[in-house]
């Protein structure tokens, strides 16, 4: 008992002095932060200030950024996003991007929700950077002073390990509220349950859209030293709810964390409480879901402690054609159909 007590007073006292908290945290201490969305009553917060690594939540700044771009006809989800030789040498998590192609700026937005793909992250960050990774970190730390994320930094667009790029539970959901209300046109999204990129389906990471009722996005992240972090917004009835979890040990953790924030969430609220759509596994268990005839079965859904972010490189290369300038249909695939989304114009 001795050792994690040690580690726990060190967090405080580095806290507490100011000398870099997000240096001083570990994988099993959680932070939490939920939300009322609408009226951005806070109905629980435990060490909602301290400051952690994003891990993966970082997308969710690079999406803003994206979705403002958008709606200022500044690009258009048509728009061909080029692949550096520094875009496509990220880590995993990624969509195997080759350099010298080009992918579309709505390929790139599916990429960051679904397999929250460092290559498609970093290579929209040099779009939107006008070539620099670096300038668009820039710009990312700009819009959340602008949003009122004062604890935030950013330093990269995907959420790869810098120990710079630190945030808090309580500036993500500041974020996540400005990206539900400010673009609800491109909040859906976040909902894909999967989507085809170059004749491969990419299925979302995200557990707590198939487990619990009602949510419908928004993000999660791992890194070893963030630990597995998770933001859910889920909505019932006339109420929304945006939650944050932040360093928990394993992904069975993390989402039974949501789950049980988000039902005390919504109790306060006075909304009845309702079952998980499918259990939750121990942790160590993968999936039951199985590849059958091409499709992905999401009959059950089993969380792991596997860390999906970072997964392990294929073992064999992935050849990709050039996309074509012209843009191919993208297509949402749900659990009950398949349908081609065409792209959209500029004014739309």
């Amino acid at each position: 008992m001795r050792f994690p007590f040690q580690k726990a007073f060190l967090l405080c006292a580095m806290t507490a002095m100011g000398l870099g908290s997000a240096k001083a945290q570990y994988a099993g201490h959680i932070s939490s932060y939920v939300m009322d969305a609408r009226t951005g009553a806070v109905l629980s917060a435990t060490d909602a200030e301290l400051q952690r690594y994003p891990a993966s939540l970082t997308k969710l700044m690079t999406l803003y950024l994206t979705f403002r771009a958008l709606e200022a006809h500044q690009i258009t989800l048509d728009d061909q996003v080029p692949v550096s030789i520094h875009a496509s040498v990220q880590a995993p998590s990624k969509l195997g991007l080759v350099p010298g192609t080009r992918l579309t700026v709505e390929q790139g937005i599916l990429g960051l929700v679904t397999k929250s793909a460092n290559d498609a992250a970093c290579a929209l960050g040099e779009f939107l950077g006008g070539g620099d990774e670096v300038r668009f970190a820039q710009l990312m730390t700009q819009q959340a002073r602008a949003l009122g994320m004062t604890n935030t930094t950013f330093r990269n667009a995907s959420g790869l390990p810098d120990p710079d790029q630190v945030t808090t539970a309580h500036d993500l959901a500041l974020l996540s509220q400005h990206l539900i209300s400010d673009f609800p046109q491109y909040y859906h999204y976040f909902n894909v349950p999967s989507f085809y990129f170059h004749r491969r389906m990419v299925p979302n990471h995200d557990p707590m859209l198939k487990i619990y009722a009602g949510a419908d996005g928004l993000k999660t992240g791992y890194t070893d030293l963030a630990g597995h972090n998770l933001i859910t917004s889920a909505q019932r009835g006339n109420v929304r709810l945006i939650g944050v979890v932040m360093g928990a040990s394993n992904n069975t953790r993390r989402s039974m964390e949501m789950v049980s924030l988000l039902d005390k969430g919504f109790a306060d609220e006075g909304v009845a409480p309702q079952p998980l759509l499918h259990p939750v596994a121990p942790s160590g268990v993968l999936m039951a879901s199985a590849r059958r005839r091409g499709h992905f079965r999401h009959s059950v859904l089993l969380a792991s402690s596997r860390p999906m972010e970072v997964a392990d490189a294929p073992t064999a290369p992935r050849r990709y054609g050039r996309i074509s300038h012209h843009g191919a249909a993208v297509r949402m695939v749900s659990a009950r159909h398949v349908v081609a989304h065409k792209k959209r114009s500029r004014h739309s």
